[in-house]
């Protein structure tokens, strides 16, 4: 039987990060894969349940979690209901949560501690995850979804003199028909730390098994970004799903009973991915 438990981790600046972990109850001590959500996601958008469903019935435990300032909140984790806690995220927070929620899972804290971690990142989320991958040997494979070549690319080039000026930009949502801020502290701990979020350089310095999906019809990031990744590292793998846009052909809310076939297909070849020796 399929059962998901949910759990508060402490994230940056005590921010609470809402996680849930979904597992067979007859395999507690599954292998566990880790997701991370992207820009204006969060764990329970759309299809993520149903690709976590997937993931338990072919032998893994599934982990996923909210960045503490990705918007949403304990409370509320369906909408973007803490607009001033977005503005103030940053890739730092996020690093940090990203480490707290792997220490918890290594912990043995209210389930079998995980010995190593399968690590799989959607967008923005895949170039964090890139960047950990590299100086986190806690991460033993990693897959990337749809995932972003340069964090400068979330927003654009002719917005940085007026970020600069007014010390806020808007990101608008086009779901929630909201404009999400983006504070300029989010540009300048980019600049701070342009050596060290470098997604391409540490594209070439992963060691781990790494596979690389897109979609050749994604708007959003495009198909040349997962290239210049793959071409950046010898031993990555890239895989690209036909037909497929940013998400795979999910949406949200998503009513339908059986997942897009274009997750589908994303969702097999992870698994097998993983499942390889």
């Amino acid at each position: 039987m399929i059962v998901q438990q949910t759990f508060i981790v402490t994230g940056s600046d005590n921010r609470p990060i809402l996680a849930d972990l979904t597992y067979n109850i007859d395999y507690p001590a599954a292998p566990l894969v880790l997701f991370v959500h992207g820009f204006k996601g969060f764990k329970d958008w759309g299809t993520h349940n149903m690709v976590a469903d997937y993931f338990v019935g072919r032998g893994f435990r599934y982990l996923k979690f909210n960045f503490s300032h990705n918007g949403t909140t304990p409370e509320n984790p369906l909408d973007f209901s803490d607009l001033g806690l977005f503005s103030d995220n940053t890739f730092t927070k996020e690093f940090y949560d990203l480490d707290q929620v792997i220490s918890f899972a290594c912990s043995g804290t209210g389930f079998p501690a995980a010995d190593t971690i399968y690590l799989i990142g959607h967008s923005r989320g895949g170039g964090v995850c890139i960047i950990q991958a590299v100086k986190d040997k806690r991460v033993s494979k990693l897959i990337t979804w749809a995932t972003i070549a340069d964090f400068n690319s979330l927003w654009k080039h002719e917005q940085l003199a007026e970020w600069r000026e007014k010390g806020i930009i808007y990101a608008y949502n086009t779901r929630t028909k909201q404009n999400t801020p983006l504070k300029v502290n989010l540009l300048y701990d980019l600049e701070k730390h342009h050596k060290e979020y470098n997604i391409q350089e540490a594209a070439g310095r992963i060691t781990q098994p790494w596979l690389i999906i897109h979609g050749d019809e994604d708007e959003n990031i495009l198909l040349s970004d997962a290239v210049l990744l793959h071409n950046l590292n010898a031993k990555a793998r890239l895989s690209i799903i036909p037909y497929a846009d940013h998400v795979f052909g999910s949406s949200h809310p998503y009513t339908k009973e059986e997942m897009p076939l274009q997750l589908q297909l994303v969702c097999e070849k992870s698994t097998e991915f993983l499942n390889e020796n």
